[in-house]
């Protein structure tokens, strides 16, 4: 750590000044397990995410540190791309695997032609039901914690924008996807609506961020290469 003569003032913090840190979640890990660690590390209470990825997603998270916080909600607005898999032939109440998959239909019917015009119809600007198992608050509180209560609640569609929506490949009953899309879009939502479209019921199986803007996963860090990064930035002179 860096020596300070008496009498001067501390230097600044590398992370007080502000940096924007690439972080590829691990599988597992919230959000904010994420920040939690970072900002143990850094030494400074300014770290922030910008925007969730669910414990079972993987892939590109932004942290903010120090002055950078006041960025966050710039990243956050800008577009998204993921890519992952759709399970068809049921549901869960959670719209991904944080739950038991439930309401098992045949997929017999499912054909790459029919996924593709289903596909097709969520292209363009979509009004969608966030996930009952959310954070978003509803009075104060967040989503998943009523749906915990077993209460029912009211939800108010949200405009969205799918960008690009392609199914790369389909090996029923896994269809495996890219999608672009605006910020707020939920992805497990979008699971779920195609499965009730082609009539058999689907599911979020597996979730990778690949894209924030012009931020691209490709060029973020594990936790392990953060840590030591970290430790190098703090051990500069």
């Amino acid at each position: 750590m860096q020596q300070r003569s008496p009498g001067h003032p501390p230097a600044p913090n590398f992370f007080d000044e502000g940096q924007a840190m690439l972080i590829d979640k691990p599988l597992h890990w919230t959000s904010f397990d994420v920040v939690r660690k970072i900002r143990n590390q850094v030494k400074t209470k300014k770290v922030g995410h910008a925007g969730t990825l669910d414990p079972l997603a993987t892939g590109l998270l932004i942290l903010c540190t120090g002055k950078y916080t006041k960025k966050i909600n710039d990243y956050m607005a800008q577009e998204k791309e993921y890519t992952g898999h759709f399970t068809l032939g049921a549901t869960t109440p959670t719209f991904d695997l944080e739950s038991d998959p439930e309401n098992f239909k045949d997929t017999g019917a499912v054909t790459p032609e029919t996924l593709q015009s289903v596909v097709a119809a969520f292209i363009g600007e979509i009004a969608q039901l966030p996930p009952m198992h959310s954070a978003i608050k509803k009075d104060g509180v967040r989503l998943y914690e009523l749906a915990r209560q077993g209460k029912e609640i009211k939800l108010d569609p949200r405009q969205v924008t799918i960008k690009e929506f392609e199914i790369t490949s389909l090996e029923l009953p896994t269809a495996h996807f890219r999608v672009v899309c605006s910020t707020g879009t939920y992805i497990r939502s979008l699971a779920y609506d195609v499965g009730a479209a082609l009539g058999c019921g689907g599911y979020l199986s597996c979730l990778r961020r690949t894209r924030i803007g012009e931020f691209r996963v490709e060029d973020a860090m594990s936790m392990e290469a953060a840590e030591a990064f970290i430790k190098d930035k703090l051990q500069a002179p």
